[in-house]
C-alpha cells in the first residue's frame, strides 16, 4: 500500500478559495478573458494566490492561512480589489454567485493546461457545464485521524452551509426554483457526493490505494466530494458552498465553519453514523431546492425538522466557539439573515423582479462584488 501522508497543521486555522465570474460589460455574459486578465494580474504584487479554473470565464482567488476573522477578511478584500482593478483595464466585470444566470455551457472554452485538457477529454461536455462557482473552506487538522472524524461530523451540517451560501437560482436564462442550482452540475460527476465511511486515516489510505490501483483516480484532486481531506495542506476542505455575492459573506461563512468545527471537536466528535449518510443526499437536495424553508430529516429524532430552526441553533452553538469579536459579529449577521430567510438567491431574485433583466442582475452583482457604495444589499 502506498503512503498518503497527512501533513499536520494547526487545528482550526483557515484558508478560503473563491471561484469568480469574468463577464463582459456589454451584455454581462461570461467572457473567455481569463488568460488576458491573468497576464495583467501576474504583474501585480498581492497576497494569496490568483489562478485559472477549468474554463476561460473563471478565476480563482485563495488566501493565506489565517487564525482570525479580521485578517482573513482584509486579505479577501485586498485580493478582490486587485482583481477588480485589473479587470476594469480590460473593460471586464467580476462577480460572485454560484452560477451565471444566462450563459450557455456550449459557448465556454477550456483553459489550456494539461490537467484541464485531460478533464475535458475525460468528462466531455460536463467539463464545460462545470462553469459554476464555489467557495472552498479549509480547516486545519493536526492528524489524518482527526480530519476523517471531522469530515464525518460536518456531514450533518452540509444543508446549513448550502442555505447560508446559496446564490444560484438562475440557469440558462430561467429561474430553476432551486436556491442552489449549482450543485446539480457538480452531481453529474461520478466522484461527487460524500466520502466513504472510513473510520481512520489508515482506512482512508487503504481506500485511496485501492481506487488508485483500480485506475479510478490518480490523486486526491479527482474526488469531488462535498467535504474531503486535503492531506498535502493538513486540512479538511468544505466544497459545498456557492461563491457568495460579497467577500464579507465569504469570510463569515469561513468563520462559521471554523467555530462549528471547534465546537464539534471540543464537545467530542461522534462516531460515524450510518443513518446520517442514509439521509445525506436527501437532506442535501432539500436544502438546494427549498433553501431556508426546507424541512430536513433529523436521524436522532427520526422525523423532519425545520432547517431554519436547526440552523439558528447551530449558529448559537458556534457563537460560543468563535476566535475573535469580529468573527462573532459576522456569525450574528449570518443568524439575522437566517431568521429573515435572506441569502444570495433571495437578493438575485429581488434584483430580477426589480429590473426584469438578467443582464442588469449580473451588472448589479459586479457592483456588489466590487464593494462600491452604489451597491445595496441587506
Amino acid at each position: 500500500m502506498s503512503v498518503l501522508e497527512f501533513k499536520s497543521s494547526t487545528p482550526f486555522t483557515l484558508g478560503v478559495e473563491l471561484e469568480l465570474q469574468i463577464v463582459n460589460r456589454r451584455d454581462y455574459d461570461l467572457s473567455a478573458s481569463a488568460p488576458d486578465l491573468l497576464r495583467l494580474l501576474s504583474k501585480q504584487t498581492h497576497a494569496g494566490e490568483i489562478k485559472p479554473e477549468i474554463t476561460r470565464s473563471m478565476l480563482e482567488i485563495s488566501t493565506e492561512v489565517h487564525a482570525m476573522h479580521e485578517p482573513m477578511l482584509a486579505e479577501l478584500r485586498s485580493l478582490r480589489d486587485t482583481v477588480v482593478a485589473q479587470a476594469e483595464r480590460l473593460n471586464l466585470g467580476i462577480a460572485g454567485g454560484g452560477a451565471h444566470p444566462f450563459q450557455h455551457w456550449s459557448d465556454r472554452r477550456i483553459y489550456d493546461t494539461p490537467r484541464f485538457q485531460h478533464l475535458s477529454e475525460l468528462y466531455g461536455y460536463l467539463a464545460k457545464q462545470f462553469t459554476v462557482f464555489g467557495q472552498h473552506i479549509h480547516i486545519g487538522c493536526e492528524s489524518g485521524d482527526k480530519a476523517v472524524a471531522l469530515v464525518h461530523a460536518l456531514a450533518r451540517y452540509v444543508p446549513h452551509f448550502i442555505v447560508l451560501s446559496a446564490a444560484s437560482p438562475f440557469l440558462q436564462g430561467v429561474d430553476t426554483g432551486f436556491d442552489s442550482a449549482r450543485l446539480n452540475s457538480v452531481n453529474a460527476f461520478p466522484l461527487s457526493g460524500c466520502m466513504p465511511m472510513v473510520r481512520s486515516w489508515a482506512e482512508f489510505e487503504g481506500y485511496f490505494d485501492n481506487m488508485q490501483g483500480l485506475k479510478v483516480v490518480e490523486g486526491m484532486k479527482d474526488f469531488y466530494w462535498d467535504i474531503r481531506p486535503k492531506p498535502e495542506f493538513g486540512t479538511i476542505e468544505i466544497r459545498v458552498c456557492d461563491t457568495p455575492l460579497t467577500v464579507e459573506r465569504a469570510a463569515a461563512l469561513a468563520s462559521f465553519a471554523q467555530a462549528l468545527a471547534r465546537a464539534l471537536v471540543e464537545n467530542g466528535l461522534p462516531p460515524v453514523d450510518a443513518d446520517q449518510y442514509r439521509v445525506y443526499g436527501y437532506n442535501r437536495f432539500l436544502a438546494c431546492r427549498f433553501g431556508i424553508d426546507a424541512e430536513i430529516i433529523d436521524v436522532k429524532l427520526r422525523e423532519k425538522v425545520s432547517l431554519r430552526e436547526d440552523l439558528l441553533g447551530t449558529i448559537d452553538l458556534a457563537l460560543h466557539y468563535t476566535s475573535d469579536t469580529p468573527g462573532a459579529d459576522a456569525l450574528r449577521a449570518l443568524r439575522e439573515d437566517a431568521e429573515q430567510a435572506r441569502n444570495g438567491s433571495l437578493w438575485l431574485r429581488e434584483e430580477y423582479k426589480r429590473t426584469q433583466s438578467l443582464g442588469d442582475v449580473v451588472r448589479a452583482q459586479c457592483v456588489l462584488w466590487s464593494g462600491h457604495p452604489e451597491a445595496n444589499i441587506a
